[in-house]
């Protein structure tokens, strides 16, 4: 605990953000994680969390630079991290092609309220501005791409988004990967482990909004639309079991387990989302 204190203590010349519910992490170490990892000093998860993992990147960088070695992410280091150790979140307005410590901050947080980025590299590029266009067309703001004071103050008040409705399971197998940060990217849903051909069911009653291949990495697709504003998806599978504008009920066969689209090996990746925003899965089943 200590240790996390030292380092959320230290890091960035402004105040520390608080982590925040459902296991998110600190902007400001992310960054720091981000500003690390671009210098081959940390191999972790860009997860937030000032670990053991984070003190020895900050410690190798300070033994690199002749700093005194003690761990802490002063402005010292964060001079000698170079672009991604400079500005902190908010303290200027941000567009296409800027780059820094706010940048990783911000797509850290964007990720958490439901928008992730692609990596998490301390760079607004084409992926981040869809990012934060997303964000603001779901807050109500102008959706300009330009994170300016308005867009931070909506980061700032919005809360995590939760599912409002309670869903069940799609599958009966174990949970793999979970929500949240893994490698230097944020994984969108849940990954449950299930054989090819494993029945896939509708975790609520609703709409086939999508039933098709998507070529944006989640092969053979299902989408469904339920209540207020409620979306699940059911990605990589091996059979589609249903069309488009089809009203299915809670547990009907929608497909089957496969491994389409960018999938290492069968298993049902399954996403909840609200109004277009990612949600934890957790939050509802």
């Amino acid at each position: 605990m200590a240790l996390r204190a030292a380092i959320a203590a230290a890091v960035c010349g402004c105040l520390v953000a608080p982590a925040i519910a459902l296991g998110a992490g600190n902007v400001n170490v992310a960054a720091l994680q981000v500003a690390l990892s671009a210098r081959g000093l940390y191999g972790g998860t860009i997860d937030g969390v000032a670990g053991p993992g984070t003190a020895a990147g900050v410690r190798a960088l300070e033994r690199r630079r002749g700093l005194p070695v003690d761990g802490v992410a002063g402005p010292r280091v964060r001079a000698a991290l170079g672009r991604l150790g400079r500005h902190p979140l908010g303290s200027r307005t941000l567009r296409s092609g800027d780059v820094g410590w706010d940048v990783s901050a911000l797509q850290f947080r964007l990720a958490w309220r439901g928008f992730p980025s692609g990596n998490f590299d301390g760079g607004f590029g084409p992926q981040l501005q869809a990012a934060v266009i997303g964000y603001q067309r779901w807050a109500g703001l102008a959706p300009d791409g330009v994170v300016g004071p308005a867009t931070f103050a909506s980061l700032r008040a919005h809360p995590i988004p939760v599912s409002p409705l309670r869903l069940a399971r799609p599958i009966s197998a174990p949970i793999g990967d979970g929500y949240g940060p893994r490698g230097n990217r944020f994984h969108s849903g849940l990954d449950f482990l299930a054989g090819t051909g494993a029945a896939v069911r509708a975790a609520g009653s609703g709409v086939v909004a999508f039933a098709g291949y998507n070529s944006g990495g989640y092969g053979n697709l299902v989408v469904l639309h339920h209540s207020l504003g409620v979306s699940t998806w059911y990605a990589h599978l091996s059979v589609i079991g249903v069309r488009r504008g089809e009203r299915v009920g809670t547990g009907a066969l929608i497909g089957r387990v496969g491994a389409t689209g960018d999938a290492t090996g069968p298993h049902l990746h399954f996403e909840v989302r609200l109004r277009g925003a990612i949600v934890n899965p957790l939050t509802a089943l």
